[in-house]
């Protein structure tokens, strides 16, 4: 039976008004929302959540000694193998990032979200050639349902804006925190490198680390969280990903058909391959679906590092690594600029079918 207010819904102005505001997700809780809009609702889907918490956990891996030792060198090469080919997704600590910046990081970025509405509108905008970039849902109009967070994009690498361009209430920390992940990216390449079997350079030669997109989001409390997600499911479109999240919790991934939690883990930063990298090893390392869950406690702030180059507008072609491919093991993938890569994993939007999908030969 549809409801008679089923006719009225018009799903596109309702988008638009919500866009008009400028304000995001946090405007509605801060106006004292006590209802989620219809825009948000996400329908359930066909995985269950771990029936038993312990079942199944993501390896939390210590790169510690990792130039010490050669054997723990070794040994953590293999758990990063074996973490990324079955989850696609490990924890790290002893990373080298000091927990002071990756508590400032944090920091910053509730800063800037608890600035009033009127200052961050300067920041608000869907023109993706902006150098900070601030909406709710870069996918709003194209989605089936909306996201219950704000987010702010910046592209810090290879051409990063300059202090000024950057919003006050946390460029200095942004500026630093980035250098840091900057470098810790360049290390995770090469132990990726070395887990396919490959030159440890190679993957920093073949431009993986070349690009660094950074997005702060805020995911606001919900006052109806069985209603909506903070972010639907999706796997990311990048080469890999460093996420820094709060000590709030929400972030899952899909392994063996369970939703499983990602415990936050003081001092640690979550890493997870992207489609990209899925892509370029062939299907050796997995690019896994992960979602966010929504809650009535919040806001929940994170940072996510996305190492692409794909609002450059560099020319550079990928396709699976020719050393990896043999007559047992063809190409599986048609080549790709990171660019094309990305309009087209913006064009589909983040909730439904993989974009790598398109891409298999």
């Amino acid at each position: 039976m549809v409801l008679k207010n089923e006719h009225s819904y018009d799903r596109r102005s309702e988008l638009i008004a919500f866009d008009n505001t400028q304000a995001g997700v946090k405007g509605l809780v801060d106006a004292g929302v006590k209802k989620v809009p219809k825009i948000f609702y996400t329908p359930q889907d066909a995985y269950s959540n771990d029936p038993e918490k312990n079942q199944f956990s993501i390896p939390v891996i210590d790169l510690d000694g990792i130039s010490k030792d050669p054997t723990q060198h070794k040994e953590i090469i293999e758990k990063i193998r074996d973490a990324s080919e079955v989850w696609g997704f490990f924890q790290v600590v002893n990373h080298g990032i000091p927990q002071s910046v990756l508590e400032e990081m944090l920091n910053g970025v509730r800063r800037f979200y608890e600035q009033d509405t009127e200052v961050k509108k300067q920041w608000y905008t869907r023109d993706t050639s902006k150098k900070v970039v601030y909406n709710s849902n870069f996918d709003l109009f194209k989605s089936a349902s909306a996201n219950w967070r704000d987010t702010t994009y910046c592209n810090m690498a290879p051409f990063p804006p300059s202090a000024d361009e950057l919003p006050d209430a946390c460029k200095d920390i942004l500026i630093e925190y980035t250098e840091q992940v900057k470098k810790l990216g360049r290390s995770l390449f090469e132990l990726l490198s070395e887990a396919l079997g490959l030159n440890p350079s190679y993957l920093n030669d073949i431009g993986c680390s070349e690009g660094l997109a950074v997005l702060y989001h805020c995911y606001p409390a919900c006052p109806e969280p069985e209603l909506t997600l903070g972010a639907g499911k999706h796997s990311d479109s990048d080469f890999l990903t460093v996420l820094l999240q709060d000590h709030l919790g929400g972030l899952q991934v899909l392994h063996k058909n369970y939703w499983v939690d990602i415990p936050p883990v003081s001092g640690a930063l979550v890493v997870n391959v992207g489609e990209l990298l899925q892509l370029i090893s062939n299907d050796k390392l997995k690019s896994i679906a992960h979602r966010v869950l929504a809650s009535r406690v919040g806001p929940r702030v994170s940072m996510a590092s996305f190492f692409t180059t794909g609002h450059s507008l560099s020319s550079r072609v990928y396709g699976p690594i020719k050393e990896l491919l043999s007559e047992d093991n063809p190409a599986r993938y048609r080549e790709t600029s990171v660019k094309d890569y990305a309009d087209h994993y913006n064009a589909t939007g983040i909730g439904g079918k993989s974009a790598l999908s398109d891409f298999r030969i």
